[in-house]
């Protein structure tokens, strides 16, 4: 028995992970942005955050800070 050719890279890799935010498991390397690009392409350089909730995340909040935070000088 050859223990070489029955272990493979992926499995010691995670390949999913759970979404902190939403709770779906999705793929690591597709689904999840990396957290600084010098980082490396280690499993713990993905952030916990999948891409779709990111986008989410930073639409409502821009949207909230020009709406709500937008200053203008006074009118008097």
């Amino acid at each position: 028995m050859d223990l070489n050719k029955q272990i493979e890279l992926e499995h010691l890799l995670f390949v999913d992970r759970q979404c902190r935010v939403c709770g779906k498991f999705k793929n690591l390397l597709s689904d999840f942005y990396l957290t600084r690009k010098d980082r490396g392409l280690y499993p713990s350089s993905y952030s916990y955050e999948c891409k779709d909730c990111t986008i989410k995340r930073v639409v409502i909040s821009r949207m909230t800070s020009t709406v709500l935070g937008r200053w203008e000088y006074p009118d008097w």
